[in-house]
């Protein structure tokens, strides 16, 4: 690798770091921190989501590469996707689609701290049952870099949540937020897909189910255990997308680091086909319980108006104090569906 390759992959690599940390502290920032406490405290939903993202998840990364006969660099790259919570993009889809925030955040919060050791260890578990040892190969500097950078901007949106604690500043900071991760989306997509061996369309028809399994399977999983156990409605398509939605970064980033040439452009594309399955599944799955009445968006709100309206932090400053949400920064129509929350 000559000198212009190393310094464009520090710039990448600088410029996804931001961008990360710019998604998670924004939307950690934003989250009120009186309800976040009170979600820490909710046994029932943080346990169903670290069950599936910690056991349901990579159990099905691993059924899924032990039924369906992919190359080495496939397999392995799954698996660390399956092993990996999805941490700030689930956190952006919640807040994008109105699901229940502060779970979302306290679900991270936890998720990514145990994923400290849980990740390594289901990573090794699952890697040996499929691999010969030899081939369990992983560079844990870019997974362990990637958990410190998500665990630094929590804790510091958290305490700045805590320290500006008004409605002005965690609706602007959820507003940056989903503008960071708009921005990741399509950074991360645009660096999936820029060698030429790993354009989507190249691939055998077993890749595209294999890849696209987990999250299908999983979501499933999601909604039937959420719904077993009676959730609230908002908790539960919280819990589901914290289960089906991985962090594509991680696999990206092990990518880059342990395959070269044409491994790298088939392992490259993992992350990328399973990011454009998480958006579409996504999609269709907040239409569907969006209209069913499980977000706190009015199911008759037109589309643009539930995706720019961050209804739980209205809702949260209406019920401290209506006269605080009328300002500048929010509408007359989102004026009369405070009122109709509280």
């Amino acid at each position: 690798m000559n000198e212009d390759d190393m310094s464009s992959n520090v710039w990448i690599e600088l410029c996804g770091s931001l961008l990360l940390f710019c998604l998670v502290w924004n939307m950690s920032a934003s989250v009120d921190f009186d309800a976040l406490q009170h979600q820490i405290h909710n046994q029932k939903a943080i346990l169903t989501g670290l069950a599936l993202q910690f056991l349901v998840m990579p159990f099905l990364g691993f059924t899924v590469v032990r039924v369906v006969q992919l190359p080495h660099e496939v397999s392995l790259i799954l698996l660390v996707l399956c092993s990996s919570p999805g941490g700030s993009f689930s956190n952006f889809f919640c807040s994008l689609f109105n699901g229940d925030l502060a779970l979302s955040v306290a679900m991270t919060a936890i998720s990514t701290l145990l994923s400290v050791f849980a990740l390594p260890l289901n990573l090794l578990i699952y890697a040996r049952l499929v691999f010969h040892e030899d081939q369990v190969v992983v560079q844990w500097s870019a997974i362990f870099w990637t958990l410190f950078l998500v665990i630094l901007a929590i804790t510091t949106g958290l305490a700045a949540s805590r320290r500006f604690a008004t409605t002005r500043f965690h609706f602007y900071t959820n507003r940056i937020g989903n503008a960071a991760g708009l921005c990741l989306v399509f950074f991360t997509a645009a660096l999936s897909n820029s060698e030429p061996g790993s354009r989507l369309w190249q691939r055998e028809p077993s890749f595209y189910v294999a890849v696209a399994l987990p999250c299908l399977l999983g979501l499933t999983v999601a909604i039937l255990l959420s719904t077993l156990l009676a959730l609230p409605r908002p908790e539960r398509v919280s819990v589901c997308l914290e289960c089906c939605i991985q962090n594509t970064g991680v696999g990206a980033s092990v990518a880059l680091t342990m395959f070269q040439g044409e491994q790298l452009a088939s392992a490259m594309a993992v992350p990328f086909y399973y990011g454009c399955v998480e958006c579409v599944v996504v999609i269709l799955f907040w239409l569907s319980v969006w209209k069913a009445g499980w977000t706190k968006a009015p199911q008759d709100a037109s589309i643009w108006t539930m995706l720019v309206t961050p209804y739980e932090v209205l809702a949260l400053s209406s019920a401290k104090s209506i006269s605080e949400v009328d300002c500048g920064y929010v509408n007359y129509e989102q004026e009369q569906v405070v009122s109709q929350i509280v």
